[in-house]
């Protein structure tokens, strides 16, 4: 990780961009940390990056984890088994029952 300020960013911020290849540019202003440069390496990094900062899916998913901070929730293992009994057949599935 590397800190480094304002002022020094904007004057090479190239460099800073590839040095946020090898890991983490914390960014200050005063002394204070103010930024982060973190490389992205694909376009699945980047959506997981840009939803796990969206205030608008955070509102979302608050409800579900109140219900899970209460016991209300399900467990892993019963997520997926409901999920795999709503999922509509394959198209192999279609024929077979069509055929009959």
């Amino acid at each position: 990780m590397k800190i480094a300020s304002v002022a020094e960013v904007k004057a090479q911020f190239s460099a800073y961009l590839k040095e946020s290849e090898q890991g983490l540019v914390i960014v200050t202003r005063n002394g204070k940390a103010v930024a982060a440069l973190l490389a992205v390496r694909d376009d699945d990094e980047l959506e997981r990056l840009v939803l796990a900062h969206s205030p608008r899916l955070q509102a979302l998913l608050e409800p579900a984890r109140q219900q899970i901070r209460e016991g209300e929730g399900i467990s892993h293992e019963d997520f997926w088994l409901e999920v795999d009994e709503e999922k509509p057949p394959q198209d192999g599935a279609k024929r077979k029952k069509a055929a009959a």
